[in-house]
């Protein structure tokens, strides 16, 4: 009789474990009290996100980016471009699917369609901008642009 008990017991502990692993876990966002302030800035300094050699141009103004981009967000060089460039063409697919469902995702937060091809090499300053307005807009607005966590 005990050796009938053992298997189903093992077998109900993998169950357990594999439902356990299987559910969704949403982790809250540790905003410092400085981030928090620079989210409610009016602070409307416009970034260009710009590369001379391949002649691509973006620019962000919302309040409090630039700021952040100076102030918390690590500096250029802690990434490599790859990382970036990785990032950044998951994060722009997500986000030009928001863009075209708009009954979905609020029209307010996803305006414009980005448009980014990760076979070109925009070079590093715009991969890293671009990735840092990502986690800023995620953090901000409490959004997820893919299966990874906005951390800084």
């Amino acid at each position: 009789m005990k050796k009938k008990a053992i298997p189903f017991i093992l077998f109900g502990l993998m169950l357990g474990i594999a439902l356990n692993s299987c559910t969704s876990q949403k982790s809250t966002l540790d905003l410092s009290s400085e981030e928090k302030a620079l989210f409610d800035s009016n602070d409307e300094e416009p970034v260009e996100i710009a590369n001379d050699e391949t002649e691509y141009e973006i620019i962000i103004i919302e309040p409090g980016f630039n700021t952040w981009l100076n102030s918390i967000a690590r500096p250029e060089g802690y990434y490599s471009q790859s990382f970036l460039e990785n990032r950044n063409a998951v994060m722009v697919i997500n986000w030009n699917q928001r863009v075209l469902n708009p009954m979905r995702w609020n029209p307010n937060l996803y305006e414009m369609q980005i448009n980014y091809d990760p076979s070109i090499d925009y070079g590093y300053e715009v991969n890293y901008k671009l990735y840092n307005y990502f986690i800023y807009f995620q953090r901000k607005y409490n959004q997820r642009l893919g299966p990874f966590i906005p951390r800084i």
